[in-house]
């Protein structure tokens, strides 16, 4: 009992739930998966999942391929796009694409965009690219 008398303690702060803050943080993993795929033109990106029911229940790892955010153009640039799930930020008006002089200026490019998504630069573009709600499949009466 003595340890416990010498600690300060205090309430438990609530869970951040700012959907703002989760999309940060899922893009910029992503824009890391990016480089790492410039990288190394095989990475996959591997996933705990769980799989069977009752005593067999057991975690397995998924492998999922990471497709490149990245494309070359006719003169030998690189065109690049940030996706919010399946569909690219737009930055301005019809433009969700960021042209690169050449594939070789990606890495810094990724670089850039992680800390501009961390320092909170794409919040409004964020908000303005919201997912489509799936409906709901109907019940027969």
């Amino acid at each position: 009992m003595p340890v416990l008398k010498t600690l300060t303690f205090t309430s438990l702060p609530a869970r951040s739930t700012d959907p703002i803050a989760s999309r940060r943080t899922k893009i910029a993993e992503r824009l890391a998966e990016q480089k790492a795929l410039l990288a190394n033109p095989a990475f996959v990106r591997t996933v705990q999942r769980w799989s069977g029911k009752g005593e067999e229940r057991r975690q397995t790892e998924k492998r999922t391929r990471v497709r490149p955010w990245w494309r070359t153009d006719a003169s030998g640039g690189a065109v690049m796009s940030i996706f919010n799930g399946s569909k690219p930020i737009e930055f301005e008006k019809g433009k969700a694409a960021i042209a690169v002089p050449s594939k070789d200026k990606l890495p810094a490019l990724i670089d850039s965009l992680i800390a501009a998504v961390q320092a909170g630069e794409l919040d409004d573009l964020l908000r303005a690219t919201k997912h489509a709600a799936v409906p709901k499949a109907r019940k027969a009466a």
